[in-house]
């Protein structure tokens, strides 16, 4: 359960420590840097506007300063990330953010439109998970339900902790007697924890690419339906590892606290979030991806783009994974 940010291009955490901790500042920080995102989503939206009047020449330079304004948000996560969050993995994605996207913003600005796509995506993950995390009541809706369905998964495996109220005054902690616990520390759900930030990032995808309103409804159902079910494994998995100090072994503890400088207590959490979790969620993130493939290959666009970002080489993705559709949604050749 990690920071309540804005969204993530990787798949969020599923779990943030409570145990006497409370999120007010966390909350009180992020809120200049939401309004970051909101500024870089909308240029990313005015870039597009721009390219539909055809007029794609003044669109390059706009969706390229968006690209950059983008890294920058990233890179002022970077205190929460390697601080707070304490997380190896977010905090070096969180740094490559700038570099990578000031890269992306200097080959649209030198022409290469086949990143507009991929902008366009970006804009629409940003449009599906902003206002979730903007809007009060939807926010709420989201945590709580969350909430009530980790703590049912809970009670499959014969734990009854019940809810009471989290830090930001939602029924989403899970109230483990600190007394009869190993640790004394439990968790509590925030809007990470919902796993909107991964379906937002399927979601801009699948919206972004021309395909049939069918395929790309199949597609969306199938990527929302596994994140849920995955996203609510890993929430009932921290939430009782953290309290019951599944990973509190000797040395185990020995290396977190003394390499990492976390606190005793964290250890079984961060163990449980930062490393197990998270390097399984970029597991699942790859066979989602090739799930959704299947069904709807004109997302490889979009990605065949980003690979381009990270390596410079042109990639031919329907032919190396075999996708069984043609990009206009017939059969193909054979």
């Amino acid at each position: 359960m990690s920071a309540p940010s804005a969204p993530s291009v990787a798949f969020d955490a599923v779990a943030v420590l409570a145990g006497g901790e409370t999120l007010a500042s966390t909350l009180q920080a992020t809120m200049p840097i939401d309004a970051l995102a909101w500024i870089a989503i909308a240029a990313f939206g005015i870039a597009l506007l721009v390219r539909r009047s055809d007029t794609a020449l003044p669109a390059r330079p706009l969706a390229g300063a968006a690209w950059l304004l983008f890294g920058v948000y990233w890179l002022t996560m970077v205190p929460y990330y390697y601080a707070d969050a304490q997380s190896p993995l977010q905090t070096v994605l969180a740094l490559a953010a700038l570099p990578l996207c000031a890269y992306t913003g200097y080959l649209l600005w030198s022409g290469r439109d086949s990143l507009f796509v991929l902008t366009k995506a970006v804009a629409l993950m940003g449009l599906i998970y902003l206002p979730a995390e903007t809007i009060p009541f939807v926010r709420q809706w989201l945590i709580e339900t969350t909430a009530v369905q980790t703590h049912y998964g809970m009670e499959l495996l014969g734990y009854s902790p019940g809810l009471s109220e989290g830090a930001a005054g939602y029924e989403s902690r899970f109230a483990f007697d600190p007394d009869e616990t190993v640790t004394g520390r439990t968790t509590y759900i925030v809007l990470a924890c919902t796993g909107l930030g991964s379906m937002a990032i399927f979601g801009g995808l699948i919206a972004a690419v021309a395909a049939p309103l069918r395929r790309k409804l199949a597609a969306f159902a199938l990527a929302i339906g596994v994140i849920w079910l995955l996203n609510l494994v890993r929430n009932v998995f921290i939430g009782l590892a953290t309290p019951w100090g599944w990973f509190q072994q000797d040395v185990v503890v020995s290396f977190v606290t003394t390499y990492l400088g976390a606190e005793e207590a964290r250890v079984s959490y961060l163990v449980a979030h930062n490393y197990i979790s998270q390097t399984l969620s970029v597991v699942a993130l790859v066979g989602i991806t090739y799930l959704v493939v299947k069904l709807l290959p004109e997302i490889l666009e979009p990605l065949e783009e980003v690979l381009f970002v990270l390596t410079g080489t042109e990639y031919d993705l329907e032919t190396a994974l075999g996708a069984d559709v043609r990009t206009d949604g017939g059969p193909r050749d054979p």
